[in-house]
């Protein structure tokens, strides 16, 4: 059937012309899932044909949504900026656009508390949902949302999460796998983790997996030398790295909890000459495009977060439609295998040792 443009861009006029109700139409653009298939297309193409512009406040007033989803973004003082942020703000907005939404994002200066702003987001009506990055292990960006019964989407998850939806990497199973890897298919028995202060979720379901499968294969000559650092502080990130390096029991292999770190490691090992694979391993998590680029490649663990985040735009949706239902993600990652790992290096004899000591 052809249709024949309304006269007027109004949504009285679509809905006269396709022999709709005004809130049929209203809702047919809206996307609610109660609304067929076939009359959204109806009305969609009537739309188009009208050149029909929805008048946001009139929007607003009639479905009582404002049409974006929130987001949370901080801005640090440090020059660090983050990858992973990047990456996952173009996919989520992707995710949003191909479902008629809008990103509504908010930044978070250092002096700002990340809930405080969250809460005048959520009070003032500014946004129908929000999605949470980043989320600690007791998050009370999320305490506060599933109390407000505030309609939200985390990308990761508190210790407890049983209550709102979420998708996250199995990270824990991930740094499981490493250490399997590394141990018996490489040999390395010296172990370093470089991780952060902050209390992140997934810092601690990482830390679990590689510790556990250390535990597990009960071989006492395997060693695990751990250094904690903050998040965007780069000269602490030196310091632990070069202990690290510069120690004589120095760890064959150093897992990093994210790319940033691993890259750092990468840089302060060919600073001090430590040769990269061939006398030290270095893992990262997150692949980031500088992973693909470093000298040599990092090899790292793909956590496809461009495409998690177009998943969690059609969760929000979701969440919107359905809000008592719960939907949580979990999403294995893709070990990535490039240029940064090789066998353990094989111990130097004692005699040689001894020699190479007099000779200096």
């Amino acid at each position: 059937m052809e249709i024949t443009a309304p006269k007027k861009g109004t949504l009285k006029a679509i809905a006269a012309e396709l022999g709709l109700s005004i809130t049929t139409v209203s809702r047919a653009l809206a996307g609610y899932s109660d609304v067929a298939e076939a009359t959204k297309n109806r009305v969609r193409a009537a739309a188009a044909a009208a050149d029909y512009v929805p008048n946001s406040a009139g929007k607003m007033l009639v479905t009582g949504r404002s049409g974006f989803v929130g987001f949370l973004l901080p801005v640090r003082e440090t020059a660090i900026l983050d990858p992973f942020l990047g990456e996952y703000i173009t996919g989520l907005s992707a995710g949003l656009a191909e479902q008629g939404r809008d990103l509504f994002m908010t930044t978070v200066s250092s002096s700002q508390s990340e809930a405080t702003v969250l809460k005048h987001i959520v009070d003032a009506g500014r946004a129908d949902a929000m999605v949470l990055t980043r989320i600690a292990e007791e998050d009370e960006r999320v305490d506060f949302l599933v109390k407000r019964g505030f309609p939200f989407v985390a990308h990761g998850r508190t210790l407890d999460h049983s209550d709102y939806s979420w998708i996250d990497t199995d990270g824990k199973q991930a740094f499981s796998d490493l250490f399997q890897w590394l141990y018996q298919e490489l040999g390395h028995k010296k172990i370093g983790l470089l991780s952060i202060t902050e209390s992140m979720t997934f810092r601690r379901y990482r830390e679990d997996g590689l510790i556990g499968a250390i535990k597990d294969c009960g071989d006492p000559d395997v060693t695990l030398t751990t250094r904690h650092v903050p998040r965007f502080d780069t000269a602490s990130w030196g310091e632990a790295i070069r202990s690290m390096l510069e120690s004589e029991n120095r760890p064959s292999a150093i897992v990093a909890l994210t790319d940033e770190l691993a890259l750092s490691v990468l840089e302060h090992a060919a600073s001090l000459g430590v040769s990269v694979p061939e006398s030290l391993t270095v893992i990262g998590y997150d692949n980031i495009p500088a992973a693909h680029y470093s000298n040599p490649g990092l090899t790292t663990f793909d956590q496809s977060i461009r495409s998690t985040a177009q998943q969690t735009a059609g969760l929000i949706l979701d969440t919107l439609d359905t809000p008592d239902q719960i939907q949580q993600k979990l999403v294995s990652p893709i070990f990535i295998r490039r240029g940064s790992h090789g066998p353990a290096p094989k111990p130097v004899p004692n005699s040689l040792k001894t020699v190479s000591k007099t000779k200096g």
